[in-house]
C-alpha cells in the first residue's frame, strides 16, 4: 500500500490507502473541531475565515486562520522535500518512512499536550495537526499521482456528482471505478470523524497517541516490504 507508486499501483491498493488514511484524517479533523473549534485540514474554510476576519478587521483571528493555512502548506512542503531526497537516493519505501515520521511527530504532540498551558493548548494542537495533515496529504497525493486525497473532500464530492451523472449516461467502467474510489474516501472521512469525536470525549488528547500508533502500524510493514524488495 505504501511501496508501489504511480501507475504501478492497483485500484485495490488505492482504495485501501484511501479508506485507512481518510478515516484517520477525518478523526483528527473532527475531534479538533469538537475540542478546539478549529478545522486542521479544511483549508477552504480557513481561507474563507481569513477573508472574513480581515474584512471585519479582527487581526488576531485572521492571523490564526493564516497560521493554520501556513502550517498545512509547510507540512506539504516538508513531505515533498523528504520524498525528493528519498527518490534521489533510490530509497524504496520513502512514503512509508514519511508516514512513520508523521506517526512519531503526532505521538510527540500527544505526549506534550497535557503539559501545554490551558489557554494556548487548543491553538498549538490545531496548528500541529494541521502541519501533519499537510504532510500526510502531500505524501498520499504523490504516491497515487493525485488519484487519492485524504484530508479534504470538497473536490471529491464534486467528482461524485459528476460520476453519478456519468453513471446515468452509461459512461465507461473507468468512471465507475473513480466514483467508487471517491465514495470510499468520503465515507471513510465521515466515519473517521464520527469515531474521532466519540473517542476524544472518552480519551481527550490521548486520541493523538492512538492515531499515531495506527499510523505506525501502517508504516512499519511498508518499510519492511520495501527493505526486502531493495535487498532482492
Amino acid at each position: 500500500m505504501l511501496v508501489h507508486e504511480g501507475e504501478a499501483r492497483t485500484r485495490a491498493k488505492d482504495e485501501s490507502l484511501a479508506w485507512t488514511f481518510a478515516s484517520l484524517a477525518g478523526a483528527l479533523n473532527a475531534a479538533g473541531f469538537y475540542a478546539f473549534g478549529s478545522y486542521s485540514s479544511n483549508m477552504t474554510g480557513n481561507v474563507s475565515a481569513l477573508a472574513d476576519h480581515l474584512g471585519l478587521g479582527d487581526l488576531r483571528l485572521a492571523l490564526y486562520a493564516l497560521a493554520l493555512v501556513a502550517t498545512f502548506v509547510a507540512g506539504a512542503m516538508v513531505a515533498t522535500l523528504l520524498i525528493g531526497i528519498g527518490r534521489e537516493r533510490c530509497l524504496r519505501g520513502v512514503y512509508a518512512y514519511g508516514v512513520l515520521a508523521e506517526a512519531v511527530m503526532l505521538a510527540a504532540l500527544g505526549a506534550v499536550a497535557p503539559w501545554l498551558p490551558a489557554d494556548g493548548r487548543g491553538a498549538v494542537l490545531a496548528l500541529g495537526v494541521s502541519f501533519l495533515l499537510g504532510l500526510q496529504n502531500a505524501t498520499v497525493t504523490q504516491i497515487t499521482d493525485a488519484r487519492v486525497r485524504t484530508t479534504h473532500v470538497t473536490g471529491m464530492v464534486t467528482d461524485i456528482g459528476i460520476g453519478l451523472a456519468n453513471l446515468l449516461e452509461r459512461r465507461p467502467a473507468a468512471d465507475r471505478a473513480k466514483l467508487r474510489l471517491h465514495l470510499v474516501t468520503v465515507s471513510a472521512f465521515l466515519a473517521g470523524g464520527i469515531l474521532g469525536v466519540l473517542l476524544y470525549r472518552c480519551l481527550g488528547t490521548a486520541l493523538l497517541l492512538v492515531v499515531a500508533g495506527l499510523l505506525a502500524m501502517l508504516a512499519i510493514p511498508g518499510i519492511s516490504s520495501a527493505r526486502r524488495l531493495q535487498a532482492g
